[in-house]
């Protein structure tokens, strides 16, 4: 079986790749994460996934980079790092559309390919009280998640809705994408031959 490398420090990208039941390393990609001066969103998270697929120096392996950009009018919300960063990041929020554009490259570099995409979901947030938002940020305490909220746990319960095409985007990694172009690239979590996957480069 050919070596897969997730290029991740993302306990929650790991989490997700497991899912596919494939054997892999994980390898802390070697990038700066920090936007250009006029960059969109979603060129930002593109950008940063494919140099975390390409940092990772492996010859024979797939490598696998991704990076998550969340925007609220453009504007790039942060992994808060902190209590009461992520109380006025989440209060700022309220009833208001949150864009999280979800990057995916995966490189074969034994064979010199490479696939990309991006998957946008847009994510609605109720209108509640700052004493509510306290209270979940003290319960979950999601300081290192994109817009201060973890989607796979409690923090579901902040949204009015959510608009995806893939449910795990939002958690770290567009899990049908990447499942669909492993197959493609030789490494098929169901042993089926095929696939087409889209966005070839």
């Amino acid at each position: 079986m050919r070596r897969l490398i997730l290029a991740s420090t993302s306990p929650y990208r790991k989490l997700l790749l497991e899912r596919l039941e494939l054997p892999f390393d994980v390898v802390a990609p070697d990038v700066e994460e920090t936007a250009e001066p006029g960059e969109a969103p979603h060129a930002l998270a593109a950008r940063l996934a494919a140099e975390k697929a390409g940092s990772v120096t492996a010859p024979e392996a797939i490598v696998i980079g991704s990076d998550q950009v969340a925007s609220v009018d453009g504007k790039v919300l942060r992994k808060p790092g902190s209590h009461d960063a992520a109380l006025r990041q989440l209060a700022a929020c309220q009833g208001r559309t949150a864009v999280f554009d979800t990057a995916a490259v995966i490189v074969d570099n034994s064979h010199g390919r490479s696939w990309q995409t991006t998957d946008r979901t847009e994510v609605e947030f109720a209108e509640l009280d700052d004493n509510v938002l306290d209270a979940y940020l003290r319960r979950e305490q999601p300081y290192d998640c994109a817009g201060g909220f973890r989607a796979e746990g409690l923090g579901i319960s902040l949204f009015s809705r959510i608009r995806s095409g893939d449910p795990t985007a939002l958690i770290g990694l567009p899990l049908i994408w990447v499942a669909r172009t492993l197959r493609e690239a030789g490494l098929d979590p169901l042993g089926i031959a095929g696939g087409d996957p889209q966005n070839t480069l």
